[in-house]
């Protein structure tokens, strides 16, 4: 289907990218043909680190007319196979595009090169007094353009939106080489198709990121930081959407599952008490200008919790226990990672619908005989499903898994939800896009896919 690389192709990419962006041995070949994503490696033929928008025009241009598969690289975080290259080809890296251009302090805007990592933005914003709150969990290490072509999120999305709220204009070069902008530098944009939201979440099948204008805030005074902790799971999903009914929008609102923390402290040597009665714990983070509203807001929430069988709420007093309890939810993936073989699901429902979720993901971890522990962005209605082999056969884990995730996914949909909430479809979801998605559906995205990339060549094997 594609043209394998040759001499005559490598030569062309040294004299388009430097002899030092351009990498054939075993070592690149084998770092660039894996992601985060559990059990799975492509190896590419090739891996290219261009460093400006022209270079990246001149090797789509030659890959297109040459029919070479190319697919785009972040920072390597992803857990849906969305970098990998299937087909072989080019791996192209965008590490060297990592360049903040500009903070308008004006404009409350960030210029920005999509290989800036996310928690390199938030610190160059915070130094100016201003804010990105758009954090995934790898914000140490993901790319910008990574997080823009999966749509990312993090615990902050509940009260600041979502990343499509906060991304304004791309520059990003298309499948034959051309180089386009998708919109303006305005918070308002009303002129024609809005291009700019359909480059968002199309994990690189349309064309590469180069460049974002992304809006900032005014970074908030004070934050104050809770942990509750309630008897069953339903319960404390039960308290997420009753908390937001009370009037009170928190900048974040986390549940854990008693294991997941149990993990955690285990993994990391925390010091934290886990409570004897307690199945699982929220998370709930308030930001703002003025204290004493705050700590009003902390009240009206304890009276919330109150009515869910809450055991106990701890309130963080200093900036260390903040970071202490923060570290319970964010070294969660890396807890489980370490005890077991597992799958991680994205799943999102409305807000809500969280109690049912959680309570049929467990019914079908006792059905098909694997264990599932549960954590995520609550306040959006978002839960990561680890699932975990623990004393499944080799067999039912290979023969009867991808049956338990399409029933947790047919559930999730019949929920009002869908099939991923952060993480992108990438190639290990794609196989269940039917679940959400009509055919009339996926033929208008492979009709759009088509229209900016007639000949197929990037990120070839993902999304259908």
């Amino acid at each position: 289907m594609f043209k394998s690389i040759n001499h005559q192709d490598i030569a062309f990419f040294k004299q388009i990218c430097g002899e030092d962006a351009v990498f054939i041995d075993d070592d690149s070949l084998l770092k660039y043909s894996k992601d985060e994503t559990e059990d799975l490696s492509f190896k590419p033929e090739v891996v290219l680190k261009p460093n400006h928008t022209s270079q990246i025009s001149d090797v789509l241009k030659y890959c297109h007319e040459h029919l070479i598969a190319v697919t785009p690289r972040g920072g390597g975080t992803g857990l849906s196979g969305g970098s990998l290259p299937v087909f072989g080809g080019v791996s192209l890296s965008l590490e060297r595009f990592n360049k903040i251009i500009q903070i308008d302090e004006q404009n409350l805007q960030a210029t920005v090169e999509t290989g800036v990592i996310t928690q390199v933005l938030m610190d160059a914003a915070t130094e100016k007094g201003l804010y990105y709150p758009i954090d995934p969990s790898s914000k140490g290490s993901c790319f910008i353009g990574g997080n823009i072509a999966h749509g990312s999120g993090g615990p902050r999305v509940v009260k600041y939106g979502t990343l499509r709220d906060f991304v304004l204009n791309l520059e990003v070069v298309l499948p034959n080489g051309d180089i386009i902008w998708t919109g303006a530098n305005t918070l308002k944009y009303a002129s024609g198709y809005n291009l700019t939201q359909l480059f968002i979440g199309s994990e690189g099948t349309l064309g590469i990121i180069t460049k974002a204008v992304v809006k900032l805030i005014a970074k908030p005074i004070h934050q104050l930081l809770m942990m509750a902790a309630f008897t069953s799971e339903e319960e404390a999903c039960a308290a997420v959407s009753a908390i937001f009914k009370s009037g009170i929008t928190p900048s974040a609102l986390e549940f854990m599952e008693r294991k997941g923390v149990e993990w955690v402290v285990n993994y990391a040597q925390l010091n934290f008490n886990i409570l004897d009665d307690a199945k699982a714990y929220l998370l709930i983070e308030l930001d703002g200008n003025y204290l004493d509203v705050l700590y009003q807001d902390c009240e009206t929430i304890n009276t919330v919790l109150e009515q869910y069988h809450c055991l106990d709420v701890l309130l963080a007093e200093s900036s260390t226990q903040k970071e202490e309890l923060w570290k319970v939810r964010r070294l969660m993936p890396h807890s489980v990672k370490s005890n077991s073989i597992y799958k991680e699901e994205d799943t999102v429902v409305p807000r809500a619908s969280l109690p049912k979720l959680i309570k049929g993901i467990k019914v079908l971890g006792e059905k098909y005989g694997f264990e599932a522990i549960c954590y995520g962005h609550a306040g959006d209605g978002n839960l990561h499903v680890n699932i975990i082999k623990g004393n499944m056969s080799d067999v039912d884990w290979n023969m009867k898994l991808k049956d338990g995730i399409k029933e947790i996914f047919e559930l999730t949909v019949s929920l009002g939800g869908t099939i991923s909430g952060e993480h992108g479809i990438g190639l290990v979801q794609k196989e269940y896009m039917h679940i959400k998605y009509t055919e009339t559906h996926l033929n208008l995205m492979r009709a759009i896919k088509n229209v900016f990339d007639v000949k197929g060549i990037l990120n070839p094997g993902k999304i259908f």
